[in-house]
């Protein structure tokens, strides 16, 4: 028989919280404290007395500031805790090691479709992208035209996918925000899941199709194809061509086969949404042990949302190849104090309800347990939302926290595959690139079998350990990039998740 799961767990030595592994009611004993108060499972305890004002310590770093005496075993959360900085000093570099690669990194590969610019999709799909707003409803009547059915004959083809957002007028042509969407367009239609496209506007449009294909050198070919509503004659004209234009699409992009590629090859979106007090003990550490692999392998692991690393940067900049990395990831952070600021909101508006009904108080302890999905190796290179990422290795790319957007700008950047981690739960599901769902403990995965594809809360439920949770998180991901459906995908989810991040006024 396996040993009884303790009441509680300490993460680290240094800390003065522990953590329920279970609902604990006042008189149970918590490891050698006996317990004050109703704790939920997953929320903090004092693990000796704590004096106002002094701070509160978790995964061994600062998490917020007691703003009252906190007696041992007393339930740690919103009532008896506040954000505040800690005031954390950014020591460039200092522990950066060189990644170390595997001795044979062509022994794992995947089966994946080659591209003539040397990048290997997980999936072949036709992508209908839309310019501006004003042709969304052409985009989707233009994909739903193809049902799965119809693509029966076309087995190498995963589907027509639309990807229609709410921009591309009444906005600057010049800012940052239409940057960002040129960004977005433009890196789906060259995400290697993208097996061809076309791209519909309206006409009038302040983001004019003609401006991408003059910035990206893009022309008209057997599998790229682009129109406007104006200058097509009306809707109906449009939806006809455009699904003409892609039944004469299907057949080359059908010509793709999976052929065998190095794991290398593979970019992975690390995400976490939903999030709970399980989400940086379970979940989080066992992605970051499996991104440590798909890394020493060669391949590229991608984290984002900045709003949800704040305050535990330095973890990240401390590890940076060099100091032109790390000032830029830092830069970053600041842009989004300042952004916040000017918009009448703060850096500490994380975490959610939902988070903190999971146990999660500030934005200090939701940062602190996010960043370890980036593992443990070096920080090679740090992007802007929806840039293409060209460094191997463990990169940050800046976007909202906010999981649609966040995703959006990461296979914009060029990600084929995206793992996901949750504790209260979530349904995102992604296209072109698949989603694979992580479940931060056992409940939620028992309560959400159709969504959730990984059980990351056996690590206190069964006992299992971080890198058995990872290695075996790390070959599903090797499977679902050779074509194994992940449990959203299975549900047809992703054809609402395309959302770019939108800055700026609207005018």
């Amino acid at each position: 028989m396996s040993a009884p799961i303790p009441a509680s767990v300490k993460l680290q030595p240094a800390d003065n919280v522990i953590i329920a592994t279970r609902a604990l009611q006042p008189g149970d004993q918590a490891g050698n404290l006996q317990v004050r108060d109703n704790i939920p499972a997953g929320h903090k305890i004092a693990e000796r007395d704590i004096k106002q004002g002094e701070a509160l310590i978790k995964f061994g770093q600062t998490i917020g500031f007691a703003i009252t005496d906190i007696q041992a075993g007393s339930h740690v959360h919103s009532h008896n805790m506040e954000f505040s900085d800690p005031g954390v000093h950014h020591s460039f570099c200092k522990d950066y090691k060189p990644t170390q690669y595997a001795e044979h990194p062509e022994e794992r590969t995947f089966l994946g479709y080659h591209r003539e610019d040397g990048s290997v999709g997980t999936r072949n799909y036709i992508a209908v992208l839309t310019s501006v707003n004003c042709s969304a409803t052409a985009a989707h009547r233009i994909a739903d035209a193809f049902s799965d059915e119809d693509l029966l004959q076309f087995e190498n083809v995963d589907g027509v996918a639309s990807f229609a957002h709410g921009t591309g007028c009444g906005m600057a042509g010049d800012n940052e925000g239409f940057a960002n969407l040129q960004r977005v367009l433009w890196g789906y239609a060259r995400n290697p899941n993208v097996g061809g496209v076309l791209l519909v506007g309206l006409g009038c449009e302040v983001n004019q199709i003609d401006f991408l294909l003059d910035a990206y050198g893009l022309k008209q070919s057997p599998t790229f194809h682009f129109m406007n509503i104006q200058g097509m004659g009306g809707l109906r004209k449009t939806i006809e061509a455009g699904i003409e234009k892609v039944k004469a699409m299907l057949p080359e992009v059908n010509k793709a086969t999976r052929q065998p590629a190095p794991v290398s090859k593979l970019m992975v979106g690390l995400q976490c949404g939903g999030s709970d007090g399980w989400s940086g003990v379970t979940a989080n550490p066992a992605l970051g042990y499996a991104t440590d692999l798909l890394v020493k392998y060669g391949g590229t692991s991608v984290l984002s949302e900045t709003s949800e690393i704040y305050g535990a940067e330095h973890l990240l900049t401390s590890r940076a190849a060099n100091q032109k990395v790390a000032e830029k990831l830092v830069e970053r952070v600041r842009w989004w104090e300042d952004y916040t600021a000017r918009n009448n909101g703060t850096m500490d508006n994380n975490p959610s309800p939902g988070n903190k009904r999971g146990g999660l108080t500030t934005i200090l302890e939701k940062s602190l347990g996010a960043v370890a999905k980036g593992g443990t190796t070096a920080l090679e290179g740090v992007y802007k939302y929806g840039e293409p990422i060209e460094t191997n290795g463990f990169v940050f790319m800046d976007s909202p926290g906010y999981d649609p957007a966040s995703v959006t700008g990461q296979i914009a950047s060029g990600c084929n595959l995206i793992v996901f981690t949750t504790g209260r739960g979530s349904a995102f599901g992604s296209k072109p690139s698949p989603t694979i769902k992580v479940a931060s403990n056992t409940p939620l995965f028992e309560h959400m079998p159709e969504d959730m594809d990984l059980n990351a809360g056996s690590i206190i439920s069964e006992g299992k350990s971080v890198e058995e949770v990872g290695t075996e998180l790390f070959e599903l991901m090797i499977k679902v990039a050779s074509g194994e459906h992940s449990k959203s995908e299975a549900q047809g989810l992703g054809d609402y998740e395309f959302v770019p991040w939108q800055i700026g006024a609207v005018m």
